[in-house]
């Protein structure tokens, strides 16, 4: 039987030798690659797309977990991803979900958990921490539990650029963008020049995440 690619995103290098450990007392597992951030995970599975499953960290720099998740989900959909995080939080949860995860552990899961959890996963379950799975029936069943609905910070866009942004987010080029607004594609490039400094970001895929994340498209 061949073994069940794993990837690992997660940016404490220690963290990540842990996770490797737990993983290495089992024989059908085989990590294949590794990343400290979201970027540079989708930078390994454009190398090598023979991965069954992620365990992705959420706090990440360059792009965070729930966007690589968000991504990931996009583009490989085969792939099975499980959030392994500390947080246990309303809104992480929530929007890890809303983001196509298929489960979500906490860090201190030990061996057997996670081997159990991968492979229930791996068969089209959702491996859960049980307070995680507590919190996600809670969610379900209670509305009125407050999740992040609005953008998280003000970074002052104007009606356009969220426009754009939007177009962005489908998937269009500046050519059409500038055709659907009437517009010349150098207007086009000064307006994402100008949402890239807003956000902080330095390419589309990063921007587009970041407006999703902050509920602004």
């Amino acid at each position: 039987m061949p073994p069940i690619h794993i990837a690992i995103a997660e940016d404490n290098v220690f963290l990540m030798q842990a996770i490797k450990e737990k993983l290495s007392f089992f024989d059908e597992f085989k990590v294949v690659c590794t990343a400290l951030n979201g970027e540079l995970l989708l930078q390994e599975l454009e190398k090598d797309r023979a991965v069954d499953l992620i365990l992705m960290d959420i706090e990440m720099p360059k792009l965070n977990g729930i966007a690589a998740t968000q991504i990931v989900k996009q583009k490989y959909p085969q792939i099975k991803v499980i959030i392994l995080t500390v947080f246990d939080d309303y809104d992480n949860i929530f929007n890890a979900i809303r983001a196509g995860a298929n489960g979500y552990l906490l860090k201190e899961v030990n061996p057997d958990d996670l081997q159990k959890g991968i492979q229930e996963t791996l068969n089209g379950g959702a491996a859960m921490t049980p307070i995680i799975a507590q919190k996600t029936l809670q969610l379900l069943r209670n509305p009125r539990i407050q999740v992040p609905k609005k953008p998280t910070e003000d970074f002052k866009l104007t009606k356009r650029e969220i426009e754009v942004l939007e177009q962005l987010g489908q998937g269009l080029s500046h050519t059409q963008i500038a055709a659907n607004f009437s517009r010349s594609p150098k207007t086009i490039r000064n307006h994402i020049e100008k949402i890239y400094k807003k956000l902080h970001v330095h390419s589309k895929i990063e921007a587009v995440q970041k407006a999703k994340n902050n509920y602004l498209i």
